[in-house]
């Protein structure tokens, strides 16, 4: 378990008390918020989901908040070093580094099949109506 000293643009929001915490975007790490019960995120929404891993306290629940916020961290934990990890990048820190998460300035362009839509993939995925007594 780590403490994560959690701050939205350089005001103090929370510790968590957790194995991880999870900050994902509507195109990215929405797979892994959503395993830790995390919400769905629409692709055109502007905001971040905080989402703890695990958490230590049965009060922590994710939060989504804006994209224009900065998310910045400060980890504390009994251990020496710690894990921090980006897509399939990772780094090993320490409680001396300062974190911080923002919005970039470019936007990535998605291909969109002409068929398949949000929704349509959502109800696929998550088998959304389905009811397997029907069958």
């Amino acid at each position: 378990m780590i403490t994560i000293h959690t701050y939205l643009n350089g005001a103090f929001m929370n510790s968590y008390w957790a194995d991880g915490i999870i900050i994902s975007t509507p195109t990215g790490s929405t797979g892994y918020s959503l395993s830790c019960g995390g919400p769905i995120i629409f692709p055109h929404a502007n905001d971040f989901v905080i989402t703890p891993v695990a958490p230590h306290n049965l009060n922590m629940r994710p939060i989504v908040i804006s994209d224009n916020s900065v998310i910045s961290f400060e980890v504390k934990g009994r251990a020496d070093n710690f894990l921090c990890t980006l897509d399939s990048r990772f780094e090993t820190i320490t409680s001396d580094h300062l974190l911080a998460v923002k919005k970039c300035s470019f936007t990535a362009k998605i291909v969109r099949l002409a068929d398949t839509g949000f929704l349509s993939t959502l109800r696929e995925k998550l088998a959304w109506g389905a009811d397997q007594r029907n069958y």
